[in-house]
């Protein structure tokens, strides 16, 4: 990814907040009298009485000693009431910011730099199709938004402008007048299509295979993309832990893709697709990275293996950092549990959205790892005026006209055209038009525009708003994974356990089957033969239930060994935190000593870089002389454990660095360089093996095999890393690169120097990296700064919930200065938990402050 698609990915209000008027305003308020004041208006009141309008009864909302709330009410109209009312306390400002990104209106906020981003999503019709999903709730799920947002607006009527948030007080400068709408259940349902987007796996990988097609020999592309190792690592379902029945195999036909030396010119076709990939990595990442290397682990282990003898469920998502932390932790309880109000839950909650995420009832728990399955496609379409060919026969775009308010400019009307399939998202900007242009006088193909277009899943009104609360109040295996079944976008990994001593997986999600192809590469649009013919049905999904090994584990890696279910992907995780989760699991049940939570956690924190293993014995058999008998000797003892104060580790990562670079990017595209992560492990290693090929060739540099290469890479590191961290390698550590600096999502990225202060936290000198258990991530092109992260760690005992442990990457406030802003981070980083109570008595034990909410 190039530096300026990089910083338009992480910068989405630069240009907006560098105005001199908000420099020196916000200084003043950071140095002047009255700044505490600004600082602290929002704060909301946590102990003592409030109104609530349209409650039906008092609610009590305590908090413990981080803030974390517990609410209880008599009805499920009132909780949900009251959780929307806790969440704009606590977090208003992100739930508005995110819903200006759902509904493409960030230009409202910031001004005319978000109007190809805004155009983009409303270009996907986020919000039309979560007004479409609230319109076909059922009267229950719909009741629980209603009563979501009616908290929520009870909330913005007490309070406006700074006293929401200290955001505001900022946007002010730059945006006066501005005023928060109220919130609608729409508001809360489109922040799901903000999930399922930046979780929607393989689309880069699509634009990537494509780029490199127009330029490498196709034996070097199948290289950069090799098949999942399910030899070596272990697959989620499959040995120990295989199906009771058989699921059935969708066969994959051939169908045409873009084949660029006779269907599209190369030069025009690489443009378009690599303005769409800067197109793509220029909106907001609300989740994190988007693609295949966002990943999460989840495991469970039955009570055969446990202490307590009952399961053990362990979860830890990986997303990228935020300020506040994309989780907000919350308890959820009925005062009396009935049909009328099933909820007796807890756990990590979005801001925004009611129920909770992932966490536990009285009588199961769950962790979700993103499945990533080819949910979006890509194709080449022919367009003439408003038709599109299909064929043979020209059919009509759909087409709609929006317009997009900006914050101290002109309205920008725009003009959005689909075919059946999906948008064009060509239209979004006149550089990604570009190849309507060029394709006619360049090839074969007749007159006319050439446009691309975009199917995904998220855009058909799904039953995912729903899932949530079944999920909530599922009692058993069977009531979960009918709750499963209506989780249909993003898809995710649903690990399981229950009271009773039982485990579980179910994969759920809306998942295309193809009339041919698997969508690894954009294809021809003008023939049915590459269309979608339908979805894999739910019960053909790989599940398992009390798998004889007694515990199963996912972490992004591949459901199935290839042919042994429905097509799902090309594009997994390789594995290796898969695997080495396994081992590590594996090795604890055949010493024979019970599992406990604190084994548990102890893998979350485990920082083993596979790829080191394989790597570092290599280089330990190179001739030793010069910097390369230097790097042997530091390399020597090293157990290959990411810690952050090793130095053997820091000389490591940058020699990965400098190999990827070396060896691969000069044959990539400008704009394509090695990014790390479990592909590139899984590319290199199996490279060790083919000394003589053509990546280990370099006549330039007189490169010529692996160990010339190797040799090379560890010199250029040695240098690098004495520039990094000075010339004494005794004083070398890993967590002097490694570092973490959380930003808030808006302005924390803002480029204006007092801005960040107020909202960014940081650093921290992390362990970890990318592709081990401890994924601290980071993106090659752009150095060692963690990018993405354990967004939070729970481990779940079932023996009794209230052992449970839990952290969150930042705090349960989203109010910069508050004391619960960043207060569970310092944790966070050493790979300390917390307890937190779920049993009335625990949750009253806990209490610091109670907040009745009255009618």
């Amino acid at each position: 990814m190039r530096r300026d698609a990089y910083d338009r990915r992480r910068h989405p209000v630069r240009r907006a907040a560098l105005v001199v008027i908000s420099l020196l305003a916000v200084a003043a308020v950071v140095v002047g009298g009255i700044g505490l004041w600004t600082v602290q208006r929002s704060f909301p009141q946590t102990s003592g009485e409030l109104s609530l309008a349209g409650l039906d009864a008092d609610v009590v909302v305590t908090r413990d000693a981080a803030g974390i709330p517990q609410i209880v009410a008599d009805s499920a109209a009132d909780l949900f009431a009251a959780q929307g009312f806790v969440h704009a306390q606590d977090r208003f400002w992100e739930m508005d910011f995110r819903r200006h990104v759902t509904a493409g209106r960030l230009s409202e906020l910031f001004g005319s730099s978000q109007i190809t981003t805004d155009t983009f999503i409303r270009t996907l019709g986020w919000r039309t199709v979560a007004e479409a999903e609230v319109e076909s709730l059922d009267d229950t799920s719909r009741s629980y938004y209603e009563a979501y947002a009616r908290g929520v607006n009870a909330y913005l009527d007490s309070r406006s402008g700074a006293d929401l948030s200290l955001e505001y007080a900022v946007l002010g400068l730059q945006n006066p007048g501005y005023e928060p709408e109220p919130w609608t259940p729409a508001d809360s349902v489109a922040w799901l299509k903000a999930m399922a987007w930046d979780l929607r796996s393989n689309l880069e990988s699509e634009i990537d295979r494509a780029l490199l097609s127009s330029t490498l020999d196709p034996s070097l592309v199948a290289d950069l993309y090799p098949p999942y190792p399910a030899d070596r690592h272990a697959t989620i379902v499959g040995g120990a832990n295989a199906l009771s029945t058989p699921i059935s195999t969708n066969a994959l036909a051939s169908a045409p893709t873009i084949d660029t030396d006779s269907t599209a010119d190369t030069e025009a076709t690489t443009r378009s697709l690599s303005t769409l990939d800067a197109v793509l990595s220029g909106l907001p990442e609300l989740l994190g990275r988007a693609g295949s290397e966002i990943g999460s682990n989840a495991w469970v282990v039955s009570g055969d293996h446990t202490e307590s003898g009952r399961p053990l469920l362990a979860n830890d998502p990986h997303l990228g950092p935020a300020m506040p932390s994309i989780w907000y932790q919350m308890g959820l309880r009925c005062s009396t549990v009935s049909d009328a109000c099933p909820f007796d839950v807890a756990g990590f909650t979005f801001s925004g959205l009611p129920g909770v995420i992932i966490g536990h009832n009285d009588a199961v728990a769950w962790g979700f790892t993103n499945l990533g399955p080819d949910v979006a496609d890509l194709y080449l379409e022919r367009v003439t005026g408003d038709e599109y060919e299909l064929d043979g026969e020209m059919i009509p775009l759909d087409v709609r006209e929006e317009t997009i308010r900006v914050a101290g400019g002109d309205d920008v009307e725009i003009r959005i055209r689909s075919t059946g399939r999906g948008p064009i998202v060509s239209d979004v900007s006149p550089d990604l038009g570009a190849i309507a242009e060029d394709l006619p006088s360049t090839t074969e193909q007749p007159e006319g525009d050439y446009a691309l277009s975009l199917q995904w899943t998220a855009l058909t009104p799904g039953r995912t708003p729903t899932a949530i609360f079944a999920i909530d109040a599922s009692r058993d295996w069977d009531s979960f994974r009918e709750a499963a079944r209506l989780f249909e976008v993003p898809s995710q990994n649903l690990v399981y356990a229950d009271v009773e001593g039982n485990i579980g997986y179910q994969a759920p999600g809306r998942i295309p089957i193809r009339a041919g192809g698997d969508g690894t590469t954009p294809q021809t649009g003008w023939t049915s033969s590459t269309g979608w013919t339908g979805e894999v049905p739910f019960d053909d999904l790989p599940s398992v239930y009390n798998p004889p090994s007694g515990y199963i584990v996912t972490a992004n890696n591949a459901v199935t060994t290839p042919g042994d279910g429905p097509f799902l992907t090309t594009d997994w995780d390789a594995g290796y935190r898969a695997d080495r989760i396994d081992t590590l699991v594996r090795g604890l049940i055949e010493e024979g000593e019970p599992i406990t939570a604190d084994d548990m956690a102890d893998i979350q924190g485990d920082d083993y870089n596979a790829v080191a293993a394989v790597i570092v014995p290599r280089i330990l058999e190179l001739e030793s002389s010069g910097r390369v008998a230097d790097a042997q000797e530091i390399l020597a003892d090293w157990d290959f454990h990411d810690d952050a104060d090793s130095g053997a580790s820091a000389l490591f990562n940058v020699f990965w660095k400098t190999l990827l670079d070396t060896t691969f990017r000069p044959s990539l595209p400008d704009d394509r360089p090695p990014a790390g992560g479990s592909r590139w492990f899984l590319v290199v290693e199996r490279l060790l093996e083919q000394p003589d090929s053509a990546w280990w060739q370099d006549e330039a540099d007189d490169v010529s095999g692996v160990e010339d290469a190797l040799a090379r890479a560890v010199t250029d590191a040695w240098a690098e890393t004495t520039a990094l961290l000075g010339g004494d390698s005794e004083e070398w550590a890993w967590g002097d690169l490694h570092r973490l600096d959380i930003r808030n999502a808006s302005f924390g990225t803002s480029g204006v120097a007092p801005i960040e202060w107020l909202f960014n936290r940081g650093p921290w000198e992390l362990s970890g990296g990318s592709s081990v258990v401890d994924a601290a991530g980071w993106d090659l092109p752009n150095g060692y700064a963690v990018d993405w992260v354990p967004s939070m760690r729970m481990v779940i005992d079932l023996d009794d919930f209230d052992r449970s442990t839990w952290i969150n990457l930042t705090g349960a406030s989203g109010h910069a200065f508050h004391p619960h802003y960043t207060d569970q981070t310092d944790a966070w980083a050493s790979h300390e938990t917390r307890t937190w109570g779920f049993t009335p008595d625990a949750v009253e034990n806990a209490t610091v402050d109670t907040l009745v909410l009255t009618p």
